[in-house]
């Protein structure tokens, strides 16, 4: 825990830092401070962890789950085949170039306000790292170790389990903390632009009525899903990677 201690000192002296000038600003509509943002979270804790949140994490789930699926299918196929890594990874670049703010708006129309429209919007955004990471797992395994395996009669499909999977599994870690942090991201902006409920939702909606604490109460929920969210991929890596210690 010790190694934590300096950023956890630099987020308490940004929260006073943040209490002090919005105390002098005197504009609560526009920049709360954080304990009546602290307040306002408790005051509505009630419809926000049982009418929205739950909305929320369904989307960050499902978004999340089809990413990992979509992402490290097509890692595998790549790895297995140049002529797939020439038509796809090309593509795959392409896709983060686009912003996600504008692609937002037409999941919309073609999914209307269904979950699907804001699940589409989290698969973009999470697919990418998952997939890049985990590609670069399997092209970081030993040449020198594939080429003993070959010598000893080892098939294609002994090299890919016994090989290809262990140099992947610590990159696709890798890829899926970049990623969860990112489907929650994924998940509030879909809500933004088009939901009936969902913590996204909710902090729009706060927006329209000049409610300060209002509009930062959802967001300081959804950092907190993130960051338990990242703790728990970083928890399933220290137990399945155990053999890297």
């Amino acid at each position: 825990m010790k190694k934590y201690i300096p950023s956890t000192l630099l987020i308490f002296l940004f929260i006073i830092l943040w209490e002090v000038v919005a105390r002098m600003v005197d504009l609560d509509f526009l920049f709360p401070t954080p304990s009546a943002v602290i307040m306002e979270l408790w005051e509505l804790r009630t419809i926000l962890i049982t009418e929205h949140l739950p909305s929320t994490l369904l989307i960050i789930i499902i978004g999340l789950a089809i990413s990992i699926l979509f992402g490290v299918g097509l890692a595998i196929a790549m790895n297995q085949s140049k002529a797939v890594e020439q038509t796809f990874y090309p593509i795959i670049i392409i896709s983060q170039t686009i912003p996600i703010i504008a692609l937002a708006p037409i999941f919309v129309l073609w999914f209307g306000y269904s979950i699907w429209s804001k699940v589409a919007v989290t698969i973009l955004i999470s697919f990418f790292p998952i997939t890049i990471s985990t590609f670069d797992g399997f092209r970081s395994k030993s040449k020198e170790i594939q080429e003993l395996l070959l010598t000893m009669g080892a098939s294609r499909k002994d090299i890919f389990l016994k090989l290809d999977i262990p140099s992947a599994i610590p990159y696709f870690y890798s890829g899926l903390k970049v990623a969860v942090p990112l489907s929650v991201i994924g998940a509030a902006i879909g809500e933004w632009l088009g939901a009936q409920v969902g913590l996204g939702y909710f902090s729009r909606r706060m927006m329209t009525q000049f409610d300060g604490a209002g509009v930062f109460a959802p967001v300081v929920l959804l950092s907190m899903l993130g960051i338990l969210l990242f703790l728990i991929v970083v928890w399933m890596e220290e137990h399945v990677l155990k053999w890297r210690k």
